[in-house]
């Protein structure tokens, strides 16, 4: 087994008109008590800011970590249609002002995380100018056995790579990284890492969910094998996520035979 692959994605919810709706009150649950789900262990939920959070439990492979979240999904889709609401595709919503007056809607960040290009240094807390804005994130948790923090920093930078495609995939994505998103942005686990540049855009469709988790394949064993200097790449994947630049994006995706899914 190379790795083990979980996730966090965050879900914003719709009225039937299509007005966002905050979650705050609503799923239950909390960063520190999970609400468990009747889907099986490992799986749980919580409210995180205004959205709705899951949890899936560590996956062995690319059939069990799609099926995993789409078994959260399918649960927690048919939750929320019973209070007369659905799960939005967005991943970055400026939220009406009657949606961000409970105290937790405006709690953004309480962990901090880390950027894998600066040697691990802790990112900024986010700040948007647009202080309506929230966004959802589609973390993934690597459970791998690195011998140190250097390899897992090396190992970040390898899936900055292999997640490109992202970028061309992900139509809320550049919104998103107002606040949240930037290459390299991770926390450390005591089981591995969590990488946290994808967005939520992900997880509503099996052929994204197997994207995932070949890409994270990919990452590994170019990063097993040694067979990238992954610092010599450091400007054009800047470039990709900071500006968007196409001349960057489609160089990877050529030299290292990236797709669009």
């Amino acid at each position: 087994m190379k790795f083990m692959l979980g996730a966090d994605p965050e879900l914003f919810l719709q009225d039937a008109a299509g007005a966002f709706v905050s979650a705050i009150g609503k799923i239950g649950g909390s960063k520190d008590a999970p609400l468990p789900l009747p889907i099986g262990p490992g799986f749980a939920v919580q409210e995180d800011n205004v959205a709705v959070e899951y949890n899936i439990p560590p996956s062995v492979s690319e059939s069990e970590f799609d099926t995993n979240v789409d078994m959260a999904m399918q649960f927690l889709s048919a939750h929320v249609n019973n209070m007369g609401l659905r799960f939005a595709k967005d991943s970055a919503v400026s939220f009406p002002d009657n949606q961000l007056d409970h105290p937790l809607s405006r709690v953004f960040g309480c962990d901090p995380d880390f950027n894998a290009w600066k040697d691990g240094k802790q990112n900024p807390r986010p700040k948007a100018t647009d202080k309506n804005l929230r966004t959802c994130g589609g973390h993934v948790h690597v459970g791998y056995e690195f011998k140190d923090d250097h390899q897992k920093i090396n190992f970040v930078k390898h899936l900055d790579l292999f997640f490109i495609p992202s970028l061309i995939m992900d139509v809320d994505g550049r919104k998103r990284m107002e606040l949240y998103g930037s290459f390299g942005s991770f926390r450390f686990k005591s089981y591995g890492l969590e990488y946290r540049s994808l967005s939520n855009f992900w997880v509503f469709a099996s052929k994204y969910r197997k994207w995932v988790w070949e890409s994270v394949d990919k990452a590994m064993d170019a990063w097993q094998n040694n067979v990238i200097d992954i610092d010599s790449e450091r400007k054009p994947i800047g470039l990709a996520y900071k500006k968007n630049d196409v001349n960057a994006i489609n160089y990877l995706m050529d030299k290292y035979q990236l797709q669009v899914v």
